[in-house]
């Protein structure tokens, strides 16, 4: 079969189907190994849309597995996937991002989420969630307002999305509550010590009149 025929193609989406289908029952049936071979089979040599798929379940898979770092190369290498749907590149450099969220600093979330945080993004609300809570982490608070306070007026947005946004609203205005209270200042110890001793005052006698009392009799 001559290569780049239309026959060959055919054949390749067969085996690329056939090959999902029995990846995806190996998952199924625990054997993770025999599954994760089946899957990056297809991601490395199936075609396009195929190779996505078997990206994603791929992806799945070691996330489910504690392997995050190999997830997020694998999100990675989806978004960057030439012919691959536009919608399953932009959902793998949202799943790479949140991956990313424990480790990474601010300048990396806001690489990764940034093309994504458009208000026709298909994603862009969760977007513009993550880069406040990215913000919010580094102590940014008024670049997290920015992403975060459009979207508890946003009728579009999740009820979801607008409770966890308040959740992290609240935990900006503790924060900045907190960095603006002085603690009140102790005197030290020391200070009694070294104060000039007042002076002493003068002994009472017998014709000094007790206050409110013999004082005020004379008084007609």
């Amino acid at each position: 079969m001559p290569p780049g025929c239309p026959h060959e193609a055919y054949a390749r989406r067969q085996l690329s189907i056939r090959t999902l289908y029995v990846a995806e029952n190996l998952s199924d049936d625990k054997k993770k190994d025999e599954a994760e071979k089946a899957f990056k089979a297809i991601a490395d040599s199936g075609p396009a849309g195929y190779a996505a798929l078997a990206k994603l379940h791929l992806a799945g898979a070691q996330v489910k597995d504690g392997k995050i770092a190999d997830a997020v190369t694998t999100y990675d290498s989806l978004a960057k996937q030439p012919g691959a749907d536009d919608l399953l590149k932009s959902f793998a450099q949202l799943q790479a991002a949140s991956l990313r969220m424990a480790d990474a600093d601010y300048a990396e979330i806001q690489n990764r989420l940034t093309p994504l945080a458009g208000d026709d993004a298909p994603f862009g609300k969760s977007a513009r969630e993550l880069l406040g809570i990215a913000a919010y982490k580094a102590k940014k608070y008024d670049e997290a307002r920015k992403y975060l306070e459009p979207l508890l007026i946003d009728p579009n947005a999740s009820d979801a999305i607008q409770d966890r946004v308040k959740v992290i609203m609240a935990g900006i205005a503790a924060a900045e509550v907190a960095s603006n209270t002085v603690p009140p200042t102790t005197p030290s110890p020391s200070t009694s010590a070294t104060a000039p001793d007042k002076p002493a005052e003068p002994a009472k006698t017998e014709a000094q009149p007790a206050a409110g009392g013999a004082a005020g009799a004379d008084k007609k």
